[in-house]
């Protein structure tokens, strides 16, 4: 039996990724890199840019040489698909309004419960560790202003 490789969706989108990513590093060294000692602007984006492209190349590699045959996503599969998706794009709207630390408190919830994770203390303490831990980072440590929204 000779293995032909089928072109899917998913094979589509992790070629994507990788002009992504090769796109993400091609502007980020536009921006100026500088050096590990003294980084400028691009540096950590095109750190990510090529972490994106060299993950997708590997996947997508590994995806044609499989050749697996196409998969129906059952209906808790597509369940979760479409709840994870309303949640990210419910956190970009509600950012503005609510807040950068507020909005991903609730959208970790959120995630969590898609996901099933067990009672409720779990995921509330996984949900404030996140929000507690992004905005210990970005706004004590690296002073980066996030979304403070009504509260701010």
């Amino acid at each position: 039996m000779e293995k032909t490789a089928i072109f899917r969706l998913e094979t589509l989108f992790n070629l994507v990724l990788l002009v992504l990513g090769i796109a993400i590093v091609v502007v980020s060294v536009g921006y100026g890199v500088g050096s590990l000692a003294r980084p400028g602007p691009g540096l950590y984006p095109a750190f990510l840019g090529a972490a994106i492209a060299v993950s997708a190349f590997f996947v997508l590699i590994a995806e044609l040489r499989s050749g697996a045959g196409r998969h129906r996503l059952d209906r808790r599969s597509g369940f979760t698909l479409f709840f994870m998706s309303l949640t990210f794009c419910l956190w970009i709207v509600a950012m503005p309004w609510l807040g950068y630390v507020i909005v991903t408190l609730l959208a970790t919830f959120a995630f969590c419960k898609i996901m099933l994770l067990e009672g409720w203390a779990k995921p509330l303490a996984l949900s404030a560790g996140t929000a507690l831990f992004i905005y210990v980072l970005f706004d004590h440590w690296l002073y980066v202003d996030l979304p403070r929204g009504i509260l701010g």
